[in-house]
């Protein structure tokens, strides 16, 4: 199945259903449709083998991703935060393709060879004329849909290839066919350039469920559309919710639509959880853990999770709310030694998955096995009822006297101090013990005495987790999707370091 089918399907089921709002413009699955297809005219019409999208939230998204599908263009989003210099390589590497650009971002990308340009306003134009429809084009499943960059934070990024069955199949796998109640409204945040915008747009359209775009985001604007539109669903990542629950405070309001939260895209702080929780005690929250090479989520910590682990005086079970949940049954996971042997439950090693969805392929190659595994690069384990916990990228886990010490486990232990407000932990090199243990610390008012810190984490940890080096900053640097830079930590570490020892 191709992507464009979920759209042809629940618009012949349901045409007068609400499918998408931008601002005062609502579209229902029938008019999403027909404005698809009138895209896919102008696309088809235009040179170039891809579609380069670059732009803000709105329907326009949702427009071009199911009009590539129908043309058989792969769709390739770009994140438009980058620097010029770094944007600019991205199309010149997307070329020969069709670029739809926001117009106020096209001299940031002009003048690149290869590329046809369309501005929004004339794409949004072509699509809204009811002349505008596309010749027939087939269109097969092994056809790649989306090519996604990745955010490079380790090397040039790589263009990882989602295929429509992988992609389809994740989406019917987890979604039900117009299962959504007519008046459920999902607000979606996160940029268009990531795995969970992708997701949101084809889960949103599958269920039936009426998709609010925010064009970017703000937790004051968050709220304020949550509240406008009513919205009953919502994505965020973990630095957002911290940030959407001071505004609800400082407002004295309420979400009284909202009945489900879910969070992922980095790991969820355990006060903030607590917080909105307590919070919001109407919402089901639900943590997924996925990858842009798997098509989105692999693992979910459902509703009855949160409220069971947090009711919970089971060390065990009260754990399991910083696990990112159990694996979807549609999928199979394991974790590997080194030597690629599955590891006994409780012990850590690689993620590996399998199953129709996980794509694990990038433009220049492909990273799947011959059997279907692949190997995500997260470091994590398995506890005896099935729930994962993911520690981290293995790149992260800190090696000290030949022992594996994960980061989060130590970043846990912190964050319960009253004193710390943020912190992250990481390895850097050390001639006797491999590496050791660094801590960069947001404090929450006066920096507490390191020694101090050092005796609350040996209190709860052996000494050998305990970090060597301690240094105070007013904030952590994260990339818009809240994930933690902790390689630009260490650069700026090993910097300092390597001028102190040339001084």
């Amino acid at each position: 199945m191709q992507t464009s089918l979920l759209l042809e399907m629940t618009a012949d089921a349901a045409p007068d259903r609400a499918a998408v709002s931008d601002g005062d413009r609502r579209l229902d699955l029938g008019r999403l449709a027909a404005s698809a297809r009138g895209a896919a005219a102008t696309l088809q019409a235009a040179e170039g083998e891809r579609v380069v999208f670059l732009g803000l939230n709105g329907e326009a998204v949702s427009i071009a991703i199911f009009a590539s599908a129908l043309v058989g263009k792969p769709f390739v989003p770009l994140n438009y935060r980058l620097a010029d210099d770094a944007l600019r390589r991205l199309v010149e590497r997307s070329a020969p393709a069709v670029a739809v650009v926001d117009d106020n971002m096209l001299p940031r990308v002009s003048a690149i060879a290869g590329i046809t340009y369309i501005t929004r306003s004339v794409f949004e134009a072509a699509y809204r004329d009811p002349t505008n429809q596309r010749q027939e084009l087939p269109v097969v499943d092994a056809d790649i849909a989306v090519l996604l960059f990745t955010s490079g934070t380790t090397g040039d990024p790589k263009a990882a290839v989602l295929r429509h069955h992988h992609l389809t199949s994740y989406v019917v796998s987890t979604v039900d066919f117009l299962g959504a109640e007519e008046d459920e409204a999902s607000l979606v945040s996160v940029p268009p350039y990531h795995i969970a915008g992708i997701s949101a747009v084809l889960t949103g359209i599958y269920s039936g469920r009426q998709i609010v775009y925010l064009p970017s985001f703000t937790p004051e604007a968050w709220v304020d559309a949550a509240v406008a539109n009513k919205v009953t669903h919502a994505m965020v990542v973990p630095t957002m919710l911290g940030r959407i629950l001071d505004v609800l405070d400082a407002r004295g309001i309420g979400l009284p639509h909202l009945k489900a939260l879910s969070y992922g895209g980095g790991r969820m702080p355990l006060p903030v959880i607590e917080r909105a929780m307590a919070r919001l005690p109407h919402v089901d929250f639900v943590n997924a853990y996925g990858l842009t090479e798997t098509s989105s989520t692999v693992a979910v910590l459902g509703p009855d999770d949160h409220r069971q682990a947090m009711a919970s005086s089971d060390p065990a079970v009260r754990r399991r709310m910083g696990s990112v949940g159990r694996p979807l049954p549609t999928l199979e996971l394991e974790i590997r030694d080194p030597e690629g042997r599955v590891v006994p439950t409780g012990e850590s090693g690689e993620i590996h998955v399998r199953g129709e969805q996980v794509a694990g392929e990038y433009l220049e190659r492909k990273v799947i096995a011959e059997d279907g595994w692949f190997a995500t690069n997260d470091a994590g384990w398995l506890d005896k009822e099935g729930f994962l916990f993911v520690e981290g990228r293995l790149d992260d886990v800190i090696v000290r006297g030949g022992e594996n010490i994960s980061p989060g486990e130590i970043e846990d232990v912190l964050r319960a101090h009253p004193a710390i407000a943020d912190l992250a932990v990481f390895g850097v090199p050390d001639d006797q013990w491999g590496e050791r243990i660094a801590c960069v610390v947001v404090a929450r008012g006066t920096p507490p005495a390191t020694a101090d810190l050092a005796d609350w984490v040996k209190a709860r940890l052996r000494s050998t987790k305990t970090p060597d080096v301690w240094e105070f900053r007013a904030e952590l640097p994260y990339n818009d999707m809240g994930k933690l830079l902790r390689r630009v930590l260490r650069d700026d570490i090993l910097a300092r370091d390597r001028e102190t020892a040339s001084a």
